[in-house]
C-alpha cells in the first residue's frame, strides 16, 4: 500500500464514499422510507458517508469524483425487490477490506488528520458491526424457515420428478407427482416448522409455519411447471433442474449477504446433494418399472 500514492488512494476512496453517500440518500428519499423508522439510520449513514467523501476529497481537489449512477440505482432495485436489510447489508459487505485497506494507508496521513483519521475508521467499523443490524426486517427473522422449506423442496422433489420419470411415460403424471408430493410436504414441513418455533424460536411460530410451508409449496410448483409444458421427458427435467439450480444460486447468494456464510460452499453442497438425489431417484424409478413391469 505504500507505493500507492495518497492522491490515488483518496481518489478512489472519495469515490467510493461518494457513491454510497448518494445510494443513502436515494434510498431515505423514498416515499416508503420516509414513512418508516428506517429513514432516520438512511440519513445518518449518508451523512457519514458525505462525512468520508469530503475527507478524501481534500487529498485529491482537482479530481471529481466519477459516480457510478448505475450503481445507484441497482442497489435501489435490489432494496425494492429483496428489502432494506439486504441492500444496505449488500452496500456495507465490503466493509472488513475497506477497514483493512485504510489501517494499511494510516501512515500516508498527515499527522494534522490523524484524529480524523481514526474517527472515519471507527465510523466503518460502526456500520461493520452495529448498522446493518438495525435494518432488521420483520420477515428477516423468518430466513431461516424460508431457506429451509426452499432447500429441502429442492432437493425432494427434483428427486421425485426424476423417480417419476423413471415409472411414467409421461411428464404430466411426473408433474403431478411432484406437485401432489409437495402439497402434502409442505403441510408436514410447515407443521415441523411450527412445533421447532415453539420450542424456543423468538418469534411468531404461525408465521414460521407459514413461511417454511408457501416457500416449500411455491418451489414444487416452479420445478413442476416444464413437465406441463413439453411431453419431451429430457427436456422438461433438464430445464426443471435449471430452474432449481437458479433457485439455489438465489438463496445462496441471498445467506451469503444477510448471515455472512459462503455462497460458494453453500452452492456446491446444496446443488450436489440434489444433483445426487435426482440421480438415485431415477434409476430407482427404472428398477421399479422394469420390476412391476407397468408403463403408465
Amino acid at each position: 500500500m505504500s507505493q500507492v500514492s495518497l492522491a490515488d488512494f483518496a481518489y478512489v476512496s472519495a469515490v467510493d464514499e461518494y457513491t454510497d453517500y448518494m445510494v443513502y440518500k436515494k434510498l431515505s428519499g423514498l416515499k416508503f422510507e420516509r414513512q418508516h423508522k428506517f429513514s432516520g439510520t438512511l440519513k445518518r449513514l449518508s451523512s457519514m458517508e458525505y462525512g468520508h467523501y469530503k475527507f478524501w476529497s481534500k487529498y485529491c481537489p482537482d479530481r471529481t469524483p466519477n459516480v457510478s449512477q448505475l450503481k445507484v440505482y441497482f442497489i435501489i432495485l435490489i432494496r425494492l425487490l429483496l428489502g432494506v436489510t439486504f441492500a444496505v447489508k449488500f452496500l456495507e459487505r465490503n466493509e472488513v477490506a475497506t477497514i483493512k485497506k485504510y489501517k494499511q494507508v494510516a501512515a500516508l496521513i498527515p499527522q494534522k488528520d490523524k484524529a480524523k483519521f481514526r474517527r472515519m475508521v471507527e465510523d466503518e467499523v460502526e456500520h461493520e458491526n452495529k448498522f446493518a443490524e438495525q435494518f432488521e426486517e420483520p420477515h428477516i427473522k423468518y430466513i431461516s424457515f424460508i431457506v429451509l422449506g426452499l432447500a429441502d423442496a429442492l432437493v425432494e422433489i427434483a428427486g421425485i420428478h426424476a423417480g417419476s420419470l423413471g415409472i411414467y411415460n409421461s411428464t404430466e403424471l411426473a408433474g403431478l407427482a411432484g406437485i401432489i408430493a409437495g402439497a402434502a410436504a409442505s403441510i408436514a414441513m410447515a407443521s415441523a416448522a411450527y412445533a421447532q418455533a415453539k420450542a424456543g424460536f423468538k418469534g411468531s411460530a404461525t408465521l414460521s409455519a407459514v413461511y417454511t410451508g408457501i416457500s416449500y409449496f411455491f418451489t414444487a410448483v416452479i420445478l413442476a411447471t416444464p413437465y406441463f409444458l413439453t411431453k419431451v421427458m429430457t427436456f422438461a427435467l433438464s430445464t426443471s433442474l435449471i430452474f432449481a439450480v437458479i433457485l439455489i444460486a438465489f438463496i445462496s447468494a441471498y445467506g451469503s449477504v444477510i448471515s455472512g456464510s459462503q455462497f460458494k460452499k453453500d452452492f456446491v453442497e446444496i446443488t450436489g446433494i440434489m444433483f445426487g438425489a435426482t440421480v438415485a431417484l431415477f434409476l430407482l424409478g427404472l428398477l421399479i418399472r422394469s420390476l412391476v413391469g407397468i408403463t403408465f
